[in-house]
């Protein structure tokens, strides 16, 4: 931790001594020589590898404090007491041990607690307990679900939406009293399919100190996470969500940048107070990493840099003391792009179809010396409410 924290500082450091040179070496114009900009360029880069290599340790001091939990709970009956509940369905111990030794090959594919699980596309449902492994796996890779609202379901959901409140009015003494109500719409979040294929070598399936059970984890929420974080910002809603970005059903327009490829500091404040105030007590930016690198040079009225690196641990950089999140996904800076969101992601709910589902390919890869494993899962996700979330778009 204290090496987290000393990158941390460094970084600090690192960005105000880039800041000072900035400042000393721009001309009355406010622009710098060739050299000089190359100098900038580098200590501006060195900022962004050492925030890369504190979100890497920070992960890896996460996946330590996980591997470093009990495996097992504690017996704490007397021995004359009878056991716990037995866990029945998905959540047995005798599903969980049937279905990882049908897919490592070690017994029949098909067994009496196998059917308990059984995918009408003929594939098998994770036992309930790994299914929770895949979902922290999801979150550790997609930003986007750490900060977003995110339901289980079975079947089509729909949500109820106040498209208009009513207001009270102001009436004379005994003068009728005018209705308004609130109005509601509805939105349906449904489920589209999102999938992969993993080859894993049979010498590894039959080395027993090969954990199968981890490495299909990490994979698949590896793989998943990146294609559900890319639809949740940029999906169009046609065979996968829709996005934040996306023209039809994304967030309402907060801003129109007078620059194709530039944003004014001007521009972010009218972003910021385009989103109504209860919504900034909760807001956060999303955008790519080149559109931060293009504004993290802008001031405010009192000299002030928008950009504030993190140095307390475990707390992302901000923008206007408003948290930001990076994502590879997010649109960069080009003509008539979105490119900065800015509100309550809590708005935008995602919602996962109950069971994820993996298919075992034993002949397709075999001449290979390999067996195939299909995943699969069924999600959907829309802003529910789009006054939530304001972007900024380039000038067309």
């Amino acid at each position: 931790m204290s090496t987290i924290l000393e990158l941390r500082e460094k970084r600090a450091k690192t960005w105000d001594a880039a800041k000072a040179f900035l400042d000393s070496k721009r001309t009355p114009e406010g622009l710098l020589s060739a050299e000089n900009t190359a100098t900038y360029d580098k200590m501006e880069a060195d900022v962004v590898a050492l925030g890369k290599e504190v979100e890497r340790l920070e992960r890896q001091a996460a996946i330590d404090a996980e591997l470093a939990k009990a495996t097992s709970a504690p017996i704490t009956n007397k021995p004359s007491e009878p056991a716990g509940e037995e866990k029945t369905g998905r959540a047995s111990d005798e599903y969980k041990k049937s279905f990882w030794n049908a897919m490592s090959g070690k017994t029949a594919l098909v067994t009496d607690a196998l059917k308990i699980g059984k995918d009408s596309e003929g594939g098998y449902l994770v036992p309930e307990e790994f299914e929770r492994t895949l979902v922290e796996a999801l979150e550790e890779e997609n930003k986007i679900r750490q900060i977003s609202t995110v339901i289980t379901t079975s079947n089509d959901r729909k949500i109820p939406v106040a498209a208009s409140k009513g207001k009270a009015s102001w009436v004379e003494e005994g003068g009728a009293i005018p209705e308004s109500d609130d109005a509601f719409g509805q939105l349906s979040l449904t489920s589209f399919k999102l999938a992969t294929t993993i080859k894993v070598s049979e010498e590894l399936i039959n080395d027993s100190a090969f954990d199968i059970e981890s490495y299909i984890a990490k994979s698949f929420g590896s793989r998943m996470g990146s294609g559900e974080e890319e639809a949740f910002l940029v999906g169009d809603g046609k065979g996968r969500p829709t996005g934040i970005f996306s023209a039809a059903g994304g967030a309402q327009l907060g801003v129109t940048a007078a620059g194709q490829t530039a944003i004014t500091v001007d521009e972010i404040f009218d972003l910021y107070y385009s989103l109504k105030s209860p919504y900034r007590r909760k807001a956060c930016f999303v955008m790519n990493d080149s559109t931060v690198k293009a504004i993290r040079k802008l001031k405010d009225s009192t000299g002030q840099y928008l950009w504030e690196p993190s140095i307390k641990e475990a707390t992302p950089d901000k923008i206007l003391s408003v948290p930001l999140i990076t994502s590879f996904y997010a649109p960069e800076i080009k003509a008539g792009a979105k490119t900065i969101a800015i509100g309550d992601f809590s708005y935008y709910w995602i919602a996962d179809r109950e069971g994820r589902v993996f298919k075992k390919l034993v002949e397709l890869y075999a001449i290979n010396g390999q067996v195939g494993f299909i995943c699969t899962q069924r999600v959907d996700a829309k802003l529910i409410l789009p006054e939530a979330i304001k972007v900024l778009q380039q000038k067309a």
